[in-house]
């Protein structure tokens, strides 16, 4: 795993010691990431980004390569808080990143983090897990209006998304769907 594009391009990202982590696929990264910048631009100065379920953080390191103001990273994962911890260090991006033990799922408020512009949601596949999270950060005010989503899942999966969302596109990349929503809060 690397970093597709950026100022952190070509970094190698570490990989988890076993299948309990399913990092996102470069390749997979690298479309999502072509989508994104057809809809907020080329470059994310500016955006906050909430990686749920971050795994090994790629997404949101992704995205901090391509210029993004601020990283949150949420994971309940010992092993996987370990790697983002590690990817922070490498990339000396500590002032401008958090890593948060916290269940993606009940969150609490946003308090003194404030609001999200772009939110990386990549669960567990098949368990709901998704769906229950951006009910909860809807209703917790973690979201910025308009804030875009992308939220993977298994292709098996069926998504029934809170009402608060609306599904602008989705893409299938082998078992995975990746869909991009928008908050309309």
């Amino acid at each position: 795993m690397r970093i597709v594009a950026g100022k952190f391009r070509g970094k190698q990202l570490q990989s988890p010691s076993d299948d309990s982590i399913r990092p996102t696929a470069d390749r997979v990264r690298e479309s999502m990431f072509n989508i994104l910048a057809s809809r907020l631009g080329p470059v994310f100065d500016g955006v906050r980004v909430l990686d749920l379920f971050a795994g090994t953080g790629a997404l949101g390191f992704e995205a901090l390569s391509r210029g993004a103001a601020h990283v949150t990273f949420v994971d309940t994962g010992a092993e996987a808080r370990g790697i983002i911890r590690d990817h922070i260090e490498e990339f000396g991006a500590g002032g401008i990143t958090k890593l948060l033990r916290r269940d993606a799922t009940d969150l609490g408020t946003p308090g003194t983090f404030g609001q999200f512009n772009l939110v990386f949601l990549d669960p567990p596949y098949g368990k709901g897990l998704g769906e229950l999270a951006l009910a909860h950060i809807a209703a917790n005010g973690w979201l910025a209006p308009e804030a875009t989503i992308v939220f993977e899942e298994s292709v098996d999966a069926a998504v029934d998304l809170p009402s608060a969302f609306m599904l602008e596109d989705r893409r299938e990349y082998g078992s995975a769907a990746v869909h991009f929503l928008s908050f309309a809060g």
